[in-house]
């Protein structure tokens, strides 16, 4: 009987004759690798809407360090006593001295920043292009549409920048 070589010289076991299998690998998986397959084959058989992507660059525009979080210190469906027949729901965020009252209801949206003061209001609702309003020089704000969904709301005042939590209309 005559001896057969492997092509790759190995000695019948399969591997080479260090203990190395034919890729130069010593068994185990690169992890680095089989992560960017993974990475491709998601791309291209469950790639990421557009709009999610738009939504995670807005989201993190708001890690300014410049931009305070206001704190929601009232909300009338946990806050206050249930009045027949209410509509609207009435919220208070603080940050520092600055405080933003504002009543949600179905007729829209109206609110006053206090103390007083002119300020560009941007309503931040889900996946629809955040909207403007204006704060006249007492402070006072409304728009025509209630929040659809979840919603935060940006206050630019001065030179201040702040950012509510975001609550369910």
């Amino acid at each position: 009987m005559s001896e057969v070589n492997d092509i790759d010289g190995a000695d019948g076991d399969g591997m080479d004759g260090d203990g190395m299998d034919g890729d130069g690998m010593d068994g185990s998986f690169d992890d680095s690798l089989l992560e960017e397959e993974l990475r491709q084959a998601a791309a291209i058989l469950d790639p990421v809407p557009a709009e999610l992507s738009r939504l995670a660059v807005e989201a993190f525009a708001l890690h300014d360090l410049d931009t305070g979080l206001a704190e929601l210190t009232f909300d009338s469906l946990v806050d206050a006593l249930p009045i027949r027949g209410e509509a609207a729901r009435m919220l208070t965020f603080s940050a520092g001295e600055v405080s933003v009252d504002v009543e949600v209801g179905p007729e829209g949206l109206f609110g006053q920043v206090m103390p007083p003061q002119a300020a560009r209001i941007e309503v931040l609702s889900g996946p629809q292009a955040a909207r403007l309003l204006a704060a006249d020089a007492m402070g006072r704000f409304t728009g025509d549409a209630p929040p659809a969904g979840p919603f935060a709301l940006r206050l630019r005042a001065g030179g201040e920048v702040l950012v509510t939590e975001w609550l369910r209309a």
